[in-house]
């Protein structure tokens, strides 16, 4: 069986974030001033903290956008989100006004406001939040200005790091990696995103069905678990469940053919990867993984051959022939 236990570990590492570790917190803290700063939200108990996949350390490269949630914790309840997120725009835009271009760096959204940061090419996207009144929150519901949706990104949080724990920390690893299988299989843009991934994994490893005694082993089983939740989402209609709140369930945007394509390509590359896994030519396995994992944010592929093997997953011709009299001298020296 081909495990590419060091293959394995360069993949992650290619997928890792670089300069976005750099950057990102960075960008998060300017955003996080600039609200604290002013006297109205300050009222409303304004403490932004860091959410999303970068806190939950399973952003793969490159990071292009960091979600800021913005507590505000003596919010009255007749203020709307309308006039929230009227507030934080104009806040944010008086602080950070336009680009090089003149282009207006802080833009409006459903239910955040997003302030890109040129120079990091990423944006932050802050989204305000009310209390609940159960330790829960509550955002601006997309579509409507006065409505108001719950969640807890907090509890996510540490989920997740329980859940890394519980498997002797191959969950978030997993999870990276099958993100980064999503983005080689769908395109960066295409629905459904790496937040529905990640919580079909996280279901996925929460039913038992997920074990291993390495990385490739565990990446496989999770490929095989979240193809079949695919499946049953797309053709079944069964919704993946929220961990964090209770006979909730994850809501996606995807039109029906990039559904139809990602029960498809999820259901293929969980075939493809167990075949890899029971590979004996190391050479073959790798390049099945490779096409599974593509390539970085920096367009690098990810997952490199195992040495002695060509990029095509042949063997590498032997530098000694049979009877030589003359055998290559080799770079190690000793004494």
């Amino acid at each position: 069986m081909a495990h590419l236990k060091q293959q394995f570990q360069k993949a992650l590492s290619s997928i890792e974030p670089g300069d976005d570790k750099t950057n990102a917190p960075e960008a998060h803290r300017l955003v996080r001033d600039a609200l604290k700063a002013d006297s109205k939200l300050a009222e409303y108990g304004v403490s932004p903290v860091l959410i999303g996949s970068y806190k939950r350390n399973v952003s793969i490269r490159r990071i292009k956008d960091v979600d800021v949630f913005v507590r505000l914790a003596e919010v009255p309840w007749d203020v709307t989100s309308k006039d929230i997120l009227d507030r934080f725009f104009e806040v944010l835009n008086t602080e950070f006004g336009t680009d090089a271009d003149g282009h207006r760096r802080t833009k409006r959204q459903d239910r955040s406001l997003q302030v890109s940061f040129p120079q990091y090419d990423l944006y932050v996207d802050a989204v305000p939040a009310r209390p609940y009144g159960d330790g829960t929150w509550e955002i601006p519901q997309k579509g409507d200005e006065n409505e108001w949706v719950r969640t807890n990104p907090d509890e996510l949080t540490e989920l997740s790091s329980t859940m890394n724990a519980n498997h002797d920390e191959y969950y978030v690893p997993t999870v990276k990696l099958l993100r980064q299988t999503r983005r080689a299989l769908l395109g960066h843009q295409k629905k459904p995103g790496g937040f529905f991934i990640e919580m079909a994994t996280y279901q996925a490893f929460a039913s038992g069905a997920v074990s291993g005694d390495d990385q490739a082993e565990y990446y496989v089983s999770a490929l095989r678990e979240v193809s079949k939740i695919v499946e049953n989402f797309v053709s079944h209609g069964i919704a993946v469940a929220d961990p964090t709140l209770p006979g909730h369930t994850i809501r996606i945007r995807a039109t029906d053919d990039e559904l139809d394509a990602a029960r498809t390509r999820f259901a293929d590359a969980a075939a493809s990867a167990e075949a890899a896994l029971d590979e004996e030519n190391a050479g073959k396995a790798a390049l099945a993984f490779r096409k599974l994992l593509g390539k970085n944010g920096d367009g690098n592929t990810v997952f490199p051959m195992p040495p002695g093997f060509n990029e095509d997953g042949s063997k590498k011709a032997s530098a000694i022939s049979p009877g030589a009299r003359v055998v290559p001298a080799g770079t190690r020296t000793f004494g």
